[in-house]
């Protein structure tokens, strides 16, 4: 099974951002978004994204510190698109990640785990630790580590 921890970055915030994909304790991928102004809930997003696109179905267990991205994805969006995109109280933010991670998800073999950030947990803090380096790169899509 593929372990993988994700985290983003965005200093200030909003402001220039990064996120990290590491994969079996190792750097695997890092990114960013077009423009300088992003956020940190749209960086741990876009690095759950990228760790579903690179498990490519394949059985894998996700460690992120974002529990609101665990909730979006696991208990928010199934509602949100049985409603056509809305819901109760107003728009949903991001809702281009949302739609693009929730489907990704749901074809995956990805089980989604919190890890409380900044506790010492080795995998999280390295790729806190890479999201800060893709934020101080000002990527603008994801690309492999080498």
């Amino acid at each position: 099974m593929i372990v993988y921890y994700t985290d983003g970055s965005a200093s200030p915030n909003p402001g220039p951002g990064g996120f990290a994909v590491i994969r079996d304790n190792r750097p695997h991928i890092v990114g960013g978004e077009p423009g300088s102004e992003t956020t940190n809930i749209r960086m741990e997003g876009l690095a759950i994204k990228a760790a579903l696109e690179d498990a490519h179905g394949e059985e894998c267990e996700i460690y992120t510190d974002s529990e609101f991205w665990i909730n979006v994805i696991t208990k928010w969006a199934a509602g949100w698109q049985a409603k056509g995109w809305k819901k109760k109280g107003g728009e949903i933010k991001n809702l281009d990640i949302v739609q693009a991670v929730y489907p990704l998800y749901i074809e995956s073999n990805a089980v989604l785990n919190w890890v409380r950030g900044h506790e010492g947990d080795e995998g999280n803090e390295l790729a806190d630790e890479w999201a800060n380096k893709a934020r101080a790169m000002h990527l603008s899509a994801p690309q492999r580590v080498e």
